[in-house]
């Protein structure tokens, strides 16, 4: 087994066993900032009715009806662009707009586009071998038994290197792994998808230029643009990930792709070379079945001469040269690569043999129901219900908080507020943590685990309090719409929105069913808790599932195996042992026991 293997085996087993200390092999540094809403927008596109540029309001309305009502897509922004004016937008509920996103892999692209910029400036040719460009790296030994890897294998993810996206918790120094590493294959030949290729592009930069990533781009492609509202995290040595770490705002996606289409013109002025565009945009290697070739850091799409900046659970910027428009998503599907649920409800609204008219009549009527589906997403339509389990007038105040009951209800409209108002339950196993393992993962901010719950009832909001290690996190929860509040663990900063419901199971056992919403991010954290006497029962979900997170941890299997049982007890059942304390990490259940009363106070205030 590989080193990352080895490495992610061991954090999953770390974690299996419950341990909150030492669990990374990565050194961790706070590095994720508020969103910088202070800063002003720059460069917004002109907006326009769809049927002013070609494009129907009941073709939009269609489309975003599926998306939405589809339970294979966890949609969170949408734009449509033609002629480089913006014709449709929604942001779903509770995901506000203007709110910046966490893109994954299509960030890839931009990393990209700075590579044409370092080839235009004749500091790169793409026929570069990556050994000799970091040769001071290399050990006289290594260098001898390398291969030609050229920065075009780095570009087409035909490179070959093993080192991939699971040498993330392997250690700090990933650069010098991915270049120990082995090679399978000769490169050039088969297109193996590899997030390390293009961080590689991202180190190239700084070695040629002495610059990071970000800062390379800020003069030449961000500051052009307008795109003042972002943040690009870095590898423990300081290297821009490149592949994945970039949080954008939606509109600035949607700038990127109007560039491409644009063929690197913006205002005027040539920022990406012509000849760059034109050939990034080509398909240079087949990719995986079910999707249509892969360029530089780019993937071809179904339209001809159609391309996309592709990020993993649904972070997307599709161009069509051929109708002028430019689509861009962002969600928290259960899906990996362009051949999704998602991506294929676009496809069938865009068909290939589709193409927009120039202009169409203005349809007030058509217009005006699109608006309306809009503004019935943006807000969250209706309040969830409110089922058996709790009192009546529970319900209905439920259903208005904030407001005073004037119907036939008792006095004090909140019973349920009022009776857990004050009560703490201590944890136990103390090893879950709010961040859903996607996060603690990818930002390397792991839990030191959940020691206490609380609940307060103050000035007509509800709190649901947790101690985490020795921080206390408050967070109100709002009954017909989210709440919104900052959740800081280690210094880093997440906005998150909190939507709660009370009901009961199927043995009319009271419920409090609680969404954590990461408003930046692809994922949210299901906390259901159970109350029973002085006992309670808290389990935990999150979103993306179970499924995708077990498929992407399947290799590692083997090795979990071996660590944890014996080979005889292994081979007659064993992996089913393995495979369900792995889903019990995932989704862990966590007993709480009711404490002399008291209150936690908090250290975090609402937004």
């Amino acid at each position: 087994m590989a080193k990352e293997q080895l490495a992610v085996a061991e954090l999953i087993m770390n974690l299996i066993l419950g341990k909150t200390e030492n669990v990374s092999r990565v050194d961790f540094f706070p590095q994720k900032k508020k969103f910088p809403e202070d800063l002003p927008y720059e460069q917004p596109f002109p907006r326009a009715t769809p049927e002013s540029q070609g494009v129907s309001s009941r073709l939009l309305s269609a489309m975003i009806r599926e998306l939405y009502s589809s339970k294979y897509t966890d949609m969170h922004h949408l734009m449509v662009l033609r002629h480089g004016k913006v014709i449709c937008e929604c942001n779903f509920a509770p995901y506000p707009a203007g709110m910046w996103h966490i893109t994954h892999s299509m960030c890839k692209s931009i990393t990209s586009m700075a590579i044409g910029l370092l080839v235009n400036e004749g500091k790169l040719t793409l026929d570069e071998n990556i050994y000799k460009i970091f040769e001071d790296q290399l050990n006289p030994f290594t260098k001898v038994l390398r291969p030609v890897i050229t920065v075009d294998n780095l570009l087409t993810m035909t490179s070959g290197v093993t080192f991939n996206e699971s040498g993330i918790v392997s250690g700090n120094d990933w650069l010098g792994s991915y270049l120990s590493s082995q090679v399978s294959g000769r490169p050039g030949t088969t297109f193996q998808y590899n997030s390390l290729n293009t961080y590689v592009l991202s180190a190239i930069v700084t070695k040629r230029t002495g610059e990071t990533l970000t800062d390379y781009l800020k003069p030449r492609l961000f500051e052009p643009l307008g795109i003042t509202r972002y943040l690009w995290e870095t590898c423990p040595k300081g290297i821009t990930k490149g592949g994945w770490g970039l949080f954008l705002c939606m509109e600035d996606m949607a700038k990127l792709g109007q560039l491409y289409l644009q063929k690197g013109m913006w205002n005027g002025r040539q920022i990406i070379p012509v000849a760059w565009v034109e050939t990034s945009t080509q398909k240079h290697t087949d990719s995986i079945p079910g999707t249509f070739g892969y360029g530089y850091q780019i993937w071809m799409e179904q339209r001809p001469e159609s391309f996309e900046f592709n990020g993993m659970l649904g972070q997307n910027v599709v161009v069509y040269p051929d109708m002028d428009m430019v689509l861009v998503t962002n969600a928290g599907n259960n899906e990996l690569f362009q051949n999704c649920v998602m991506l294929n409800i676009i496809r069938k609204y865009f068909p290939v043999e589709y193409m927009p008219k120039e202009q169409l009549p203005e349809d007030p009527s058509a217009y005006g129901i699109l608006q309306k589906l809009i503004g019935s997403i943006q807000t969250g339509g209706k309040a969830p219900a409110i089922h058996g389990g709790w009192p009546k007038s529970a319900r209905i105040s439920a259903r208005y908080p904030g407001k005073p009951c004037t119907t036939n209800c008792q006095p004090d409209p909140y019973p349920m507020f009022k009776q857990l108002n004050g009560r703490t339950y201590q944890l136990s196993p103390q090893s879950v943590g709010l961040f859903p393992l996607f996060i603690q993962v990818f930002h390397n901010n792991m839990t030191e685990g959940l020691r206490e719950i609380s609940f307060s009832y103050e000035k007509g909001i509800f709190y649901v309090l947790f101690l985490e290690g020795d921080t206390i996190h408050q967070i109100p929860v709002g009954f017909s719409t989210a709440r919104q509040t900052w959740l800081t663990i280690h210094e880093e900063p997440y906005l998150i929105a909190t939507s709660g419901e009370f009901t009961s199971d199927e043995n009319g056992t009271p419920v409090l069913k609680l969404t954590l919403t990461f408003l930046e991010e692809c994922v949210s954290r299901k906390i259901h808790i159970f109350f029973q006497d002085r006992q309670i029962q808290i389990r935990f979900l999150e979103t993306p599932g179970k499924g995708m997170i077990m498929e992407g941890l399947e290799s590692v299997t083997e090795e979990l195996a071996n660590k944890l049982i014996f080979a005889t007890f292994r081979d007659n059942g064993g992996m089913t042992v393995v495979h369900r304390l792995m889903e019990g990490t995932i989704e862990p259940v966590v007993q709480g026991t009711l404490c002399p009363q008291k209150i936690i106070s908090s250290q975090e205030q609402p937004l």
